[in-house]
């Protein structure tokens, strides 16, 4: 596998998904859930199981794009989240109708309303978690190998979070709370990945001294490549599962993680490597001008 040759197709691939992402996001912005837009969560317990489709028929009237779940351990209490913020008489009007459709007897719900300063201030903090993050990455990854691979390892994470954001819009998927929570873990996961192939790298760059950087290269990822593929397919395996199984909480925190999973894996092995390719080569071609 020559991953350095074929570096063009891998940048291709990534920045075709993220061109597409950007071009969703500007026209029509990402999907922002309840938890950015502000509105109305309303829980009422139904005392039997009714299916998705029975529930929005009456929720159509007051929002066609309200999301339903079931929630309970009998699955017999339904969430209703609407990014409109309803009032107390809506509110109301929207369970009454739902006690006389399922012959309610008891009136038990619970009402929540949003605001969307709230959302603000969860962007506020992620972007901040994130800067964080990153300057703190670039300090050891400088410390511990170069500034090059340093500065590689940030682009690739800068992939990592634009590849996961562009699947979003492109697949109109609700961006929430959680999803901020997934980006800084796919942050940690993606950047251990691709330590180890920098790690490689070095160790291969010592016992070859003679040896091309672009072989280098190739033959690190090459012995990577069974435990970054393995270790990648257990953990995607258990989130899978996680999403497949997992209450609602769980897969909208399991879904991004999926997708970063995949992007970081990505990233490590035919994103960073190559884009120190490209800054190893501009220093060399630096030095021979000056």
């Amino acid at each position: 596998m020559n991953v350095i040759k074929n570096r063009k197709i891998f940048y291709i691939i990534s920045l075709a998904i993220i061109i597409v992402g950007l071009i969703i996001m500007v026209t029509k912005g990402l999907n922002y859930g309840i938890d950015f837009t502000g509105g109305t969560s309303i829980q009422i317990k139904i005392g039997k199981i009714i299916t998705v489709d029975e529930a929005k028929e009456l929720m159509n009237e007051y929002d066609k794009e309200a999301s339903i779940i079931h929630v309970g351990n009998n699955k017999d209490e339904i969430i209703i989240k609407s990014k409109k913020d309803f009032n107390n008489n809506e509110i109301n009007e929207i369970i009454d109708r739902y006690m006389g459709k399922f012959d309610i007897k008891e009136k038990e719900f619970q009402a929540e309303k949003f605001e969307s300063t709230m959302g603000k201030e969860i962007k506020k903090k992620a972007l901040l978690s994130s800067l964080i993050a990153a300057v703190g990455m670039l300090i050891y990854i400088t410390w511990r190998f170069e500034f090059k691979f340093a500065l590689a390892a940030i682009i690739a994470l800068l992939h990592d979070v634009m590849i996961t954001l562009s699947v979003y819009a492109i697949l109109r998927i609700p961006a929430n709370s959680a999803f901020v929570a997934a980006i800084l873990t796919i942050l940690g996961y993606s950047i251990n990945d691709t330590i180890v192939i920098f790690d490689r790298i070095r160790e291969e760059t010592k016992l070859n001294p003679k040896e091309t950087v672009e072989n280098i290269i190739n033959n690190s990822i090459k012995k990577s490549l069974t435990r970054t593929i393995n270790t990648s397919i257990t953990t995607l395996l258990a989130v899978i599962i996680l999403y497949i199984i997992g209450v609602e909480d769980v897969k909208v925190l399991a879904l991004p993680l999926i997708f970063g999973i995949i992007s970081g894996t990505y990233s490590s092995l035919f994103i960073a490597s190559p884009i120190w390719y490209g800054l190893k080569n501009r220093e060399k071609l630096n030095t021979k001008k000056a």
